[in-house]
C-alpha cells in the first residue's frame, strides 16, 4: 500500500469525532484516479472493527436504504436489513458512502448521521465538484438539502513529490534531512543536489497517480508508465463524454486539449482563441469552469495588486490553467518528451511551461491557491501565495535565468521572503532565497 498523507487527515477526523464530539461526517473530494476510495477502504479496515462499504455505482439497489424517513435510527435499521451479515458495532464502525452523488437522499441524510456518534460516516464520489446542473449523468441525483455545517471536506490529489519518494524507498528521515537547507545559508552538497534533481525529473514524467506510481516503484519501466497514463487520460475523456452536457461535451474536450498547447507556448493567460479562432469567454467560459470544478486542471489568477486577500484582487477574466498531474501532461506531449525530460535535454518554451506546471501542482498539493502577477507586458511573476499572513512571490526558472521580475517585486513591495526555483543549488541574498525545484515540497 502506498503511504498517503491524507491517511493522517482521516485519522485526525476520527479522533476529533471521538474526543471532541465533532458533529461532522467526512466527504472526500478530488479528481478521478487519485486514490480516494482505495485509501478510505484501507483506513476503514485498519482503524475500525467493522467497515461497511455502500457503493451506489456497483449496487444502485442500496439507494433504498435512504428512501423514506432519514433519521439515523431508520437508516441504520435499513442498512442491517439490506446488507447481509453486516456488523454495526457502536464506537467502532465506519460506514463508507461511495459514489454518493448517485444518491441525493444519502447526502441529505449526512446531517442526521453526523449527530449520531455511534458510527462514523465517510462519503466520496466522482466529480463531486460539479454542481447538479453541470452534470449530464442521468444517475446523478439532485440533493434536496446540502448538509451545511455537518460535513468536513478533504480534497485529495495524486501523490506529491514526498509521497513519490516514500514509494520509491526513501525514508522520512532522509527527506527531512534535506529540509534542513530551507532558509539556511549552508549549500546542498552537489552530489545530493544532482540526485534529487534527477528524481524530480522522474516525478515530472511518472506523475503522482497511485496506479502509475505503484507500478513504477516495482518495474521502473517508463513504457508501462506511459501505457497506464494513456488509459487514465482515456477515462478522463470518457468522463467528459458522460458528464458534460450537450454541446459542452465538445467544448470541454477542446478546452482541455488547449491547455497543453498553451503551456508549450508559455502564453501569459488562457486564450479562448486558441480553443477556437475568434471565440471568447461567452462560448467557452462554462467549459473552463467545468474543468476547474472537476479538478482536472488547476487555475491560477492574475491579480491587480499583491495584497492580502489575494482572492479579492484576482482578475476573474485573466487566468492560466495547469494540468492537475504533470505526469499526465508529459503523456499528452508524448513519449519523446518524457525521454527529453529524463535526459534533461528538453528546450524551448515547452520546457518553461512544464516546470511551471510541476511547481503549480506541488503548490496546490501543499494547500495553496494559485495567483500570478503581471503588472505590464515586460514583467511577470509566475506565482504568488499567501503564507504566514504575508504574500510570498515565487519565480520559476527551468534553468537559472536572471530574476528581473522577482527583483523588481522585492524592491517595490518589500516582502519578508521571496523564492526563486531553479535547476541550481540553494542560496540566499537578502530576502530572496534561491532553491532547487525539488525543495518546493517543503514550502
Amino acid at each position: 500500500m502506498l503511504e498517503r498523507k491524507a491517511y493522517q487527515e482521516l485519522l485526525d477526523w476520527k479522533n476529533k469525532r471521538k474526543n471532541e464530539n465533532l458533529k461532522k461526517c467526512l466527504i472526500v473530494k478530488g479528481a478521478r484516479q487519485v486514490g480516494k476510495s482505495y485509501l478510505i477502504k484501507k483506513f476503514g479496515e485498519k482503524e475500525y472493527e467493522s467497515f461497511i462499504s455502500i457503493d451506489f455505482y456497483e449496487h444502485p439497489e442500496l439507494k433504498a436504504i435512504f428512501d423514506g424517513e432519514l433519521t439515523s435510527e431508520a437508516i441504520y435499521k435499513r442498512i442491517s436489513a439490506n446488507i447481509p451479515n453486516v456488523q454495526l458495532i457502536p464506537g467502532n464502525t465506519l460506514i463508507f458512502l461511495d459514489e454518493i452523488q448517485r444518491c441525493g437522499n444519502a447526502r441529505t441524510a449526512v446531517k442526521f448521521l453526523a449527530e449520531d456518534f455511534r458510527f462514523d460516516v465517510v462519503s466520496s464520489g466522482s466529480l463531486l465538484g460539479l454542481s447538479y446542473g453541470m452534470d449530464a449523468d442521468d444517475e446523478v441525483e439532485e440533493v434536496e438539502s446540502i448538509p451545511v455545517g455537518y460535513e468536513m471536506q478533504l480534497t485529495m490529489h495524486s501523490l506529491d513529490f514526498e509521497e513519490f519518494l516514500w514509494a520509491n524507498g526513501f525514508s522520512k528521515d532522509t527527506i527531512q534531512d534535506l529540509k534542513h537547507y530551507l532558509g539556511s545559508e549552508e549549500q546542498i552538497h552537489e552530489s545530493i543536489h544532482i540526485k534529487y534533481e534527477e528524481l524530480f525529473r522522474e516525478f515530472m514524467v511518472v506523475g503522482g497517480m497511485p496506479e502509475v506510481v505503484a507500478d513504477y516503484a516495482v518495474h521502473k519501466d517508463f513504457n508501462r508508465v506511459y501505457e497506464i497514463q494513456s488509459a487514465i487520460l482515456n477515462e478522463y475523456k470518457d468522463d467528459i463524454s458522460k458528464h458534460a452536457k450537450g454541446k459542452e461535451k465538445q467544448h470541454v474536450r477542446l478546452c482541455y486539449d488547449a491547455v497543453p498547447k498553451q503551456l508549450a507556448k508559455e502564453l501569459k493567460k488562457f486564450q479562448y482563441s486558441t480553443v477556437e479562432k475568434g471565440q471568447t469567454r461567452r462560448k467557452y467560459g462554462g467549459s473552463v469552469q467545468w474543468l476547474i470544478d472537476s479538478s482536472m486542471v488547476n487555475p491560477c489568477y492574475n491579480i491587480s495588486e499583491p495584497y492580502i486577500p489575494l482572492m479579492a484582487n484576482a482578475k476573474d477574466e485573466q487566468f492560466k490553467l495547469y494540468i492537475n498531474d504533470t505526469g499526465l501532461l508529459t503523456c499528452i506531449y508524448g513519449f519523446e518528451t518524457k525521454r527529453s525530460i529524463l535526459n534533461n535535454t528538453i528546450k524551448g518554451n515547452a520546457r518553461g511551461g512544464l516546470y511551471e506546471n510541476i511547481i503549480a501542482e506541488c503548490l496546490v498539493k501543499r494547500g495553496y491557491s494559485l495567483y500570478y502577477y503581471k503588472p505590464d507586458d515586460n514583467h511577470e511573476l509566475e506565482f504568488l501565495i499567501e503564507k504566514a499572513g504575508s504574500v510570498v512571490p515565487i519565480e520559476v526558472k527551468a534553468g537559472n535565468n536572471a530574476s528581473i521580475s522577482l527583483n523588481n517585486f522585492i524592491n517595490d513591495f518589500n516582502p519578508s521572503v521571496a523564492y526563486k526555483f531553479t535547476a541550481n543549488r540553494n542560496g540566499i541574498v537578502g530576502v530572496k532565497e534561491t532553491l532547487p525545484h525539488y525543495m518546493v515540497m517543503f514550502l
